[in-house]
């Protein structure tokens, strides 16, 4: 069973965004992974989860159900996270669906001062203001039926995700990784009859299991692990690394490119969080530094 000392949130919190930034790399094959496999959206969706809860129950043994409000529903809104984002890297770029899913700290800094009491500050309206702008430039690139409809798919699971985050923060002080584990039973139960409407070849089967255990599963053990040291936001925050990088490995094996209207919207996106970021991270690392300048004299 995982069990980290929370009472030493200060120590472990170095750590925790190390963590995360791990958890980042490995979370960014997944645009190049699935659309390597040929097969139905919630085919992919079924058996990546069904893969990944194998790796979670060796890891937990004895999951601790307690079958809490936070606790079912972080499991759901992982659940349709997991099935819109797949479905939305099927039906539009790898870029607009990992960008507009990370639109989620709008929604994060939205709620999470009223479900989690964590102060949402000017500079995260600012924020906000800014990744809406990036948006908009997502829905005016390639105006298509199915870009639409893709990138539409990827805004709404940005806002799944966003509770995700909220949900699983409320769990901070127990283990996390059981409303993983539960989101991946529920969206195995959901995709995985569509199995026979859509078989995947061989090398499809290959990219499956590294989908399940390489970009699902460890990440995700490594996530749980680190939120319960992070605030909401510097959960969402702190994995930039990702959509900088899933376009990257999509571009240089796969041709696939973004639009020059959606490319701009993502730096803006980007951009906007991450100077929210790291002035967001000043005041604690300037406290550190004292402290540590202190502790040494």
């Amino acid at each position: 069973m995982i069990n980290i000392d929370s009472s030493n949130t200060s120590k472990e919190r170095p750590r925790a965004l190390l963590l995360l930034a791990v958890t980042a790399i490995l979370w960014s094959l997944g645009g190049l992974l699935i659309k390597s496999v040929n097969a139905n959206p919630l085919t992919i969706a079924g058996i990546r989860s069904a893969i990944a809860v194998v790796l979670f129950l060796l890891v937990l043994k004895k999951p601790k159900l307690t079958w809490s409000f936070a606790q079912l529903a972080a499991a759901l809104a992982y659940a349709a996270t997991s099935i819109l984002f797949v479905t939305a890297t099927k039906t539009t770029t790898a870029a607009n669906a990992v960008l507009l899913q990370f639109t989620a700290p709008i929604y994060v800094a939205l709620f999470s001062s009223w479900l989690l009491k964590e102060k949402t500050k000017m500079m995260d309206w600012i924020t906000i203001f800014l990744v809406m702008g990036g948006m908009v430039l997502f829905f005016l690139d390639n105006l298509s039926n199915k870009s639409i409809l893709g990138n539409g798919i990827a805004a709404l699971s940005g806002v799944t995700f966003a509770f995700f985050i909220i949900f699983m923060r409320m769990q901070k002080d127990g283990s996390p990784l059981e409303s993983i584990l539960l989101g991946n039973i529920l969206t195995a139960i959901i995709g995985l009859p569509f199995l026979s409407q859509s078989v995947p070849d061989a090398s499809g089967w290959l990219y499956l299991v590294i989908l399940g255990v390489v970009q699902l599963g460890v990440p995700y053990i490594l996530f749980s692990l680190a939120i319960k040291h992070v605030t909401a936001l510097e959960a969402i925050l702190i994995p930039v690394i990702e959509p900088l990088l899933n376009p990257v490995w999509v571009f240089l094996m796969l041709g696939e490119a973004p639009g020059l209207l959606a490319m701009l919207g993502g730096f803006i996106v980007l951009s906007a969080i991450t100077v929210r970021c790291v002035l967001a991270a000043l005041p604690s690392l300037t406290k550190e530094v004292i402290h540590s300048s202190y502790g040494h004299k």
